[in-house]
């Protein structure tokens, strides 16, 4: 896992860094910088701008501070959005060596902006050298700093999950990355792979992975704790061809991460058990991994599967494979009745044509935990946007030989489909929730380096006491 960023030690030697807001006369400079350094910074037209930096000077020469940059203030509403991270930047373009806050503006998260610092250290360096970013920051006062750490966490080991080519992340090797993290956190696993997912009751997760040059395999980790059941089930396909209906090349390219629910499945739980919340609770994480390959003994187009739950599926596409074992673990899951049931999956095209590659869409029953989940998204720069199980396309993914089919046709909503499609498999959990994530930065953006990133992790961990209570 890439070395966790970390908050630097308070010390004399440590910078002061001062956060400005723009004014309607000019910035709005704090009095305690002196004459010399405000008349400094006018003659480098400093104005406050977001993300923009005027380093300081001593008389000598030397730095003897930075301003920067954080933009005008917003509705309360809307700040987390807007401000975004908004030290990451900082974190990037400061020369090395410690900082510190020297001033908090009224209504800026002190929290979220210190989470953006640390996100901006994120470094995917197992194939290529990379240099951490050089600048650290002295956790501010009243931040707590072990829980900003937790989620930075989570956030690195389901970025490096997502960043790991299918060579070297394969099921065996997601199974390996589970297993590290429940020695860390003292969790028991298990793990059925092969031709035990037959005996065992798992075929629909056999038939999609039985493919691939690893065998298909379902790993279970359950954490210590008592309290309600919270399930995660993450989608780890971890190369994705479409199969026999096989993808085009560029449609090809990035199905590496196609196991980003998977990964950041196990991004939540490793910030869940970093801060102590499995004690209480009884987490569950459960991972079908495959890769969905093509062969000779590669499933069909046309093939009836049964599932686990006995309901039987006609497979109209096979690049709908994602559903197909996400409905197995979901049966599984769903058996124990869990409180809060969780699918997370980086699951269909339809989501990005609806919302794009940053904004989730998330589904629920239930509108008091829709609503926990959306606010808990929009306070903590964690967006998602709830869609509806709309029941009248039900019919939709019912073909005219089996119970369901898995790639309806017409080109209509398909993540509402897909995500109903799912819900048949979850009649006993209390609540069930279902993300359909991109798992993929596109552009490189202060705090997000391009490649795979969380998504919705700190939306649901911030929404489960509402949720659970």
């Amino acid at each position: 896992m890439t070395e966790l960023a970390q908050f630097a030690s308070p010390s004399d030697l440590a910078l002061p860094l001062w956060l400005v807001r723009p004014g309607a006369d000019g910035p709005d400079l704090p009095a305690e910088i002196g004459q010399a350094a405000t008349l400094w910074a006018q003659a480098q037209g400093f104005g406050g701008k977001a993300g923009q930096i005027c380093l300081l000077p001593t008389p000598q020469g030397a730095i003897a501070g930075a301003l920067y940059g954080i933009g005008p203030a917003v509705h309360a509403a809307s700040r987390p959005a807007r401000e975004r991270h908004v030290l990451a930047k900082a974190a990037e373009t400061l020369p090395k060596g410690d900082w510190y806050l020297a001033n908090a503006p009224q209504g800026f998260d002190l929290s979220l902006a210190a989470l953006g610092w640390l996100f901006a250290q994120y470094r995917f360096t197992r194939y290529k050298a990379g240099e951490a970013a050089a600048a650290r920051l002295v956790a501010p006062q009243g931040v707590d700093a072990a829980r900003v750490t937790a989620l930075a966490a989570g956030e690195f080991l389901a970025r490096d999950l997502i960043n790991t080519p299918a060579c070297d992340m394969g099921p065996a090797d997601l199974e390996a990355a589970a297993r590290a993290l429940a020695q860390r956190h003292g969790a028991e696993i298990s793990v059925i792979a092969g031709e035990d997912l037959l005996s065992q009751g798992f075929p629909m997760i056999h038939a999609v992975g039985r493919a691939g040059a690893q065998a298909p395999r379902l790993i279970d980790l359950r954490f210590p704790g008592s309290g309600p059941r919270l399930t995660l089930v993450g989608k780890g396909v971890c190369f994705d061809t479409g199969g026999l209906d096989i993808k085009p090349a560029a449609s090809m390219a990035l199905m590496k991460k196609d196991m980003g629910g998977a990964a950041n499945a196990l991004g939540l739980a490793e910030t869940l058990a970093r801060l102590g919340l499995t004690r209480n609770m009884r987490l569950r994480v459960l991972i079908p991994a495959v890769e969905n390959a093509i062969s000779a003994n590669a499933f069909r187009p046309g093939d009836v599967l049964t599932s686990r739950k006995g309901l039987t599926v006609e497979v109209n596409n096979t690049d709908a494979e994602g559903r197909l074992v996400l409905a197995d673990a979901l049966t599984l899951a769903d058996e124990e009745q869990p409180a809060l049931l969780i699918s997370i999956a980086t699951l269909t095209g339809a989501a990005r044509v609806a919302l794009g590659p940053d904004l989730p869409p998330f589904f629920c029953d239930d509108d008091g935990v829709a609503e926990a989940v959306h606010a808990a998204g929009r306070d903590n720069a964690d967006p998602v946007w709830r869609l509806p199980f709309w029941e009248p396309y039900e019919a939709m993914i019912e073909p005219g030989i089996a119970d369901l089919d898995n790639a309806p046709g017409g080109g209509f909503a398909g993540a509402i489909t897909a995500a109903l499609f799912l819900r048949r498999f979850t009649e006993q959990a209390r609540h069930y929730l279902h993300f359909d994530i991109y798992g993929w930065q596109p552009a490189a953006m202060p705090g997000r380096s391009k490649g795979g990133t969380g998504q919705a992790m700190r939306a649901i961990l911030h929404a489960l006491p509402e949720i659970l209570k």
